[in-house]
């Protein structure tokens, strides 16, 4: 569930060899697509990976050059024949901007070509309303973009949307009143979005953006196939299959926070309900401890102590639970944890959780990892910033254009 809107403003050097919204060609998107997870690669390469002749890869990779999208590295000497030149991609090939929609705080970020945050603007709220996104969304935009030239900002390519879908459902989990449940529920943010926005402005639920982040950025390192974990407020995920985002028929691809688990006292309880920061946070306000410290800054939450302890056991048992149950449905060769919280406690909990699998009967299943990712608390927003670079310049241009229905 992706939608575009028609840009105001283009670059002249986007457009080139492009639609009316500024999508690559499916060929150049190949290319750009191989050498962002390899990094580097010459002509030759690049056209042994994709079966096209040398011809049409020189014509492609030329073209890209000139748009600025592509740069030529030192010719790699030291090799029988004429030295192979590399080609990388340019970071100021284009930028892009995304928004997070949070439960305790909200993020907007500019990013450029390779995944470089360049400016961010953090803002905490004891919860989220349209009003304060929009606020936060123009600022965004007069202050992010400000930082780059005017060339450069006529490559700005999309603004990105990371949101839980239908927020006015999470009554007790977001805290807001009814007033501002009742204005989610008539706010058609992405429109507004649009309507400030000089760019085409893509949306998708925060779980699957924080997915598209790490499949855009971490290189395929986890494989073709994963399940995607991200552990925030509430917990999400998406899905990957084939190297290509899976959202699935209605958005929702990946989205395990229903998934039943054990209760403590018995019966069943959705996995929202014990891997989502949010427990800890209560857990937290219950022992007259301020949960602020966990919004505040995710890269730091300083000493909990028991506290996080008992949630990191929790958390992770159910985590199994859903990794196990995902593999045995879906061949998945990883299940990827990431979240909201700082570099060690997400080493924890991927340990824990690799403990606690070890406990069920895996027989019958291909051996799979638990996996830490690799973008951290700030996936969702630049999450929302890999959409329009998704769509844009990589080939999974079908899947984001789906029209939810």
């Amino acid at each position: 569930m992706v939608s575009a809107v028609t840009p105001g403003v283009g670059s002249d050097q986007l457009s080139r060899g492009t639609n009316q919204t500024g999508v690559r060609l499916y060929n150049e998107r190949l290319v750009l697509s191989l050498v962002r997870r390899h990094g580097s690669l010459p002509k030759a390469d690049i056209a042994r990976r994709t079966g096209l002749s040398p011809q049409t890869i020189s014509t492609i990779v030329n073209a890209l050059e000139a748009d600025g999208i592509l740069l030529r590295l030192d010719p790699l000497r030291g090799k029988v024949g004429q030295p192979l030149v590399p080609y990388a991609l340019n970071p100021r090939g284009a930028f892009f901007l995304g928004l997070k929609v949070g439960r305790r705080s909200s993020d907007i970020v500019l990013m450029d070509f390779v995944g470089t945050v360049l400016g961010r603007i953090h803002y905490p709220h004891p919860y989220p309303t349209p009003e304060i996104m929009l606020a936060l969304t123009q600022r965004g935009i007069d202050e992010l973009t400000s930082t780059l030239s005017p060339t450069d900002q006529q490559r700005i390519a999309g603004f990105g949307i990371a949101s839980p879908f239908e927020l006015w459902n999470w009554e007790s989990q977001l805290g807001a009143p009814a007033d501002v449940l009742a204005a989610w529920r008539k706010a058609d943010i992405r429109a507004e979005i649009a309507a400030i926005s000089h760019w085409p402005v893509y949306f998708h639920n925060d779980g699957t953006a924080a997915c598209a982040a790490e499949l855009v950025l971490g290189n395929g390192q986890h494989g073709d196939d994963f399940l995607y974990v991200f552990l925030g407020s509430f917990i999400g995920g998406g899905v990957v299959l084939n190297s290509h985002l899976f959202p699935g028929r209605t958005g929702y691809g990946g989205a395990i926070a229903p998934l039943p688990v054990p209760a403590p006292g018995g019966g069943f309880q959705q996995l929202l309900r014990s891997a989502s920061i949010y427990v800890l946070a209560d857990r937290l306000t219950e022992q007259g401890r301020d949960p602020a410290v966990l919004w505040r800054d995710p890269s730091e939450w300083g000493d909990i102590g028991p506290a996080l302890d008992h949630w990191i056991h929790d958390a992770a048992q159910s985590l199994a639970i859903a990794a196990v149950s995902a593999v045995s449905i879906i061949d998945f060769r990883s299940v990827v944890i990431d979240g909201a919280f700082p570099p060690a406690v997400r080493q924890r909990l991927v340990q824990a959780t690799r403990d606690a699998t070890q406990a069920f009967d895996l027989q019958g299943l291909a051996p799979f990892t638990i996996a830490e990712g690799t973008i951290g608390f700030g996936a969702r927003e630049i999450g929302g910033a890999c959409l329009p670079l998704l769509a844009n310049f990589t080939q999974d241009r079908e899947v984001l254009f789906k029209e939810n229905s």
